[in-house]
């Protein structure tokens, strides 16, 4: 599995390839027990950000906001019917003020995916 620079220097060079291929080709496949390829992609996507020098928060630190206290991830519907995700969770997905996300409506989920993303 390639990593850091070398990593960084794969993906530039496949340039605009499936991520299937791209994740194949560098190295994060592992083998299942009846023989078929899996593909890793958590872990080719972490190490690319790791790559790119994104910081991912330890274990000690995950999840606790500014005041210390643990993030709960569990949002409530505000009586105004507003719902409301709060400083501490923007502020670990790094999002700014007039960052604009696509509503995407599941059968018990909602997504918010960055306008002009692929989901």
């Amino acid at each position: 599995m390639l990593t850091g620079k070398e990593l960084l220097a794969k993906v530039k060079e496949l340039g605009d390839v499936s991520k299937s291929d791209l994740v194949r080709a560098c190295g994060y496949v592992s083998t299942k027990k009846d023989g078929a390829e899996r593909l890793n992609f958590t872990a080719f996507y972490e190490s690319l950000l790791e790559a790119k020098g994104v910081n991912l928060a330890s274990e000690s630190t995950a999840g606790v906001g500014k005041g210390g206290r643990k993030l709960s991830y569990i949002a409530t519907v505000q009586g105004n019917g507003n719902l409301l995700i709060g400083k501490a969770y923007t502020a670990l997905l790094d999002l700014k003020s007039g960052d604009e996300f696509d509503i995407k409506l599941g059968r018990k989920q909602i997504k918010l995916v960055p306008s002009g993303s692929e989901d």
